[in-house]
């Protein structure tokens, strides 16, 4: 630690999990130097980072008193943060050290669903109709008012946690009560905690894109499964390098007219969307990384480094987005059948076919995988496929339960 090599300085606003986000600094930390700015010391991220200052990483007022005082011993070239409960501190450090990057207002506004929803209606983005409540009895009206079948998710969260779907009066609560108990380290509490929103059809997709000096260019586009209903769970995704959505006009401009209407002008965000008959229906914006694995998944696919692109933009550089290659990835996470305290996860490698890239375990030994509501996110695997095209590396992935061996004990569901 302490040597970057002549590196570019970016300043990391956190690093998140290991099993999700190494190779984010795998990649960045090639290109550029790293200081990490983080409460807990450096462990897994120490081959990565050039040096570190632990401060609460969440009280912007603290991050920039310790930004500062790395920027007055080191030239600083920009704020990197790929952490959703981080991306507005980071935005905080940006600005107050004049680096490249959007305004706090902006990257709030990407955050608060709420606020989202209000800033694409003034600009006549396609996107559900929405309400937001504070309460059950609100939450029954609301939807009484919007129509069955609703959604009910919580109003600063991502990846699907807490979100569920209610077909009638008599599923409010209970979805209700998924919204509103649902949390993430450093994502606030809304006084208004809880949109309904109308129910919007179609298939789902996501698009990082990086956005820089006015353009906007799409570098992956991934196609979600979801499963573990009434609950939106993301179980998978596809990324294909011929995806045809990747030049759509009524994508891009989506996609276009939603960021300008945010003020979100520079960087990478990771965009949702519904494929609707009448066009693409905008679900959120986030200011950050796509998550599960989507950036590794473009690289895959396209050759285009969207980590190394959000880490361009972020010193001000022109990011490379031409593709070099042209292939399928595709990603499943594997989740257990019920609650369960894992004993051993174990991965076969001898099993694997020639279009499986990779799999991972995601849960140690001891650990209590609980599934929705009592848990979210409780996978236990992933496994990677990598093909020439997206039927080939789909159908790997269906000897995904075969190539890793789960052994747990059951749990209480009540507990």
């Amino acid at each position: 630690m302490g040597r970057d090599g002549g590196k570019p300085l970016l300043l990391l606003i956190g690093s998140s999990a290991r099993r999700s986000r190494e190779f984010i600094l795998r990649t960045v930390s090639r290109r550029y130097a790293l200081w990490l700015l983080q409460p807990a010391p450096v462990t897994w991220e120490e081959p990565y980072v050039a040096g570190s200052t632990q401060v609460d990483n969440t009280r912007p007022e603290l991050l920039m008193e310790a930004a500062r005082g790395v920027a007055a011993e080191r030239e600083v070239a920009g704020v990197f943060c790929y952490d959703e409960g981080l991306v507005t501190p980071a935005a905080h450090v940006a600005q107050s050290l004049g680096l490249p990057g959007n305004s706090p207002e902006t990257v709030t506004a990407c955050r608060d669903k709420n606020a989202t929803r209000v800033a694409l209606e003034r600009a006549g983005v396609a996107q559900p109709a929405s309400i937001g409540v504070r309460s059950l009895d609100e939450a029954r009206d609301a939807a009484e008012k919007l129509g069955f079948p609703v959604v009910l998710k919580p109003r600063g969260l991502a990846g699907g946690m807490g979100v569920r779907r209610a077909d009638g009066p008599d599923e409010v609560e209970s979805a209700y009560r998924a919204a509103s108990g649902a949390s993430y380290p450093g994502v606030p509490v809304f006084e208004v905690p809880v949109l309904v929103e109308a129910y919007v059809d179609g298939p789902e997709i996501s698009v990082d894109a990086v956005f820089f000096e006015g353009e906007c260019i799409p570098l992956a586009v991934a196609r979600k499964q979801v499963g573990l209903a009434p609950f939106f769970e993301e179980t998978g995704h596809e990324v294909d390098a011929a995806d045809p959505l990747l030049s759509d006009p009524h994508l891009l401009g989506a996609l276009r007219a939603s960021h300008a209407a945010l003020g979100f002008h520079t960087g990478v965000s990771h965009t949702e969307f519904r494929l609707t008959a009448n066009g693409p229906c905008l679900m959120e914006v986030n200011a950050r990384l796509g998550g599960d694995m989507i950036p590794y998944l473009g690289e895959l696919a396209t050759g285009v480094d969207v980590a190394m692109a959000a880490a361009d933009v972020a010193a001000g550089r022109r990011p490379e987005t031409a593709p070099s290659r042209r292939r399928a990835a595709a990603i499943t996470f594997l989740y257990p059948e019920r609650d369960v305290e894992i004993e051993a996860v174990t991965v076969r490698e001898d099993h694997f076919p020639p279009e499986i890239h990779s799999a991972d375990v995601m849960a140690d030994p001891g650990a209590v995988l609980r599934l929705p509501p009592r848990g979210y996110i409780s996978r236990y695997a992933r496994v990677i496929s990598l093909a020439d095209t997206m039927e080939q590396a789909r159908t790997a992935l269906l000897k995904a339960p075969e190539l890793v061996e789960l052994a747990g004990r059951p749990v209480e569901e009540s507990s």
